[in-house]
């Protein structure tokens, strides 16, 4: 069978029209938060939801109980230029998809229906994805320097039995914002 016709038969895309998709599909996030402002207003609606989620993820009766400053590092982080521009959208819609599959309570709900409704998230490869991302985010929260604010009093380290990396921050290399 010729080449072309495979192709014709089996819809398989041709490489430079499956370069032009992806290329359109990498700059949707770009064009979706133009501007940083866009992205503060963005966070603010979808924080409640994260920190919830990362409240019951890391209860305050654990060994590793979720840190007041943890969705403010979280921002930081992920308003940072250098920050991947498609994991921070990602961020932004799975917590407005989690909100939108609870008709917008996901946050009121008691302890037992988060994780019911969280364990039914994680069953999708999005929610399982996107929790996955919430949980590595908030862990490089935990376990970054206490220059950043998180990891007070080495707490989160001494609780492993490890240490931050040498040689130690001098300084933030990002900048406060409140949020």
């Amino acid at each position: 069978m010729l080449r072309k016709d495979f192709i014709k038969k089996t819809g398989i895309m041709k490489r430079r029209n499956f370069l032009i998709l992806g290329s359109a599909l990498g700059l949707f996030s770009y064009l979706k938060l133009k501007k940083s402002d866009d992205f503060e207003v963005a966070f603010k609606n979808v924080k409640p939801t994260i920190e919830a989620v990362q409240g019951h993820m890391f209860p305050q009766n654990s060994k590793l109980p979720l840190s007041l400053q943890t969705s403010l590092f979280m921002y930081e982080t992920m308003s940072h230029p250098s920050f991947d521009k498609d994991i921070r959208v990602f961020v932004l819609e799975g917590a407005s998809e989690l909100e939108k599959r609870h008709d917008n309570h996901f946050t009121s709900l008691a302890a037992q229906e988060k994780e019911i409704a969280l364990r039914a998230y994680e069953e999708t490869n999005y929610g399982s994805a996107w929790l996955s991302q919430i949980m590595t985010l908030t862990l490089e929260a935990h376990f970054s320097d206490p220059i950043y604010g998180v990891n007070k009093n080495e707490k989160y380290w001494d609780e492993v039995g490890a240490y931050g990396g040498l040689p130690r921050p001098k300084q933030r290399y990002i900048g406060t914002i409140d949020v």
